[in-house]
């Protein structure tokens, strides 16, 4: 599916030197950070520092001395 984007000069100023850094197209900058976006990784990301808490709390514990 094709669609516009618009963007600030700034926008498209960061957009453009992200791509220029990693060799890839605008474009495949913009889809990545959709991607990750949508992807739940906060979601998941807490849950494993939740499951890191539990399963490891004697160690935090110990740690935090």
């Amino acid at each position: 599916m094709a669609m516009n984007l618009r963007l600030s000069d700034e926008e498209t100023e960061a957009l453009r030197r992200k791509a220029a850094e990693d060799g890839v197209s605008m474009q495949e900058v913009a889809r990545v950070a959709i991607a990750e976006y949508v992807s739940d990784r906060p979601g998941r990301l807490a849950a494993a520092i939740s499951r890191v808490r539990t399963e490891d709390a004697e160690l935090l514990e110990r740690l935090g001395r």
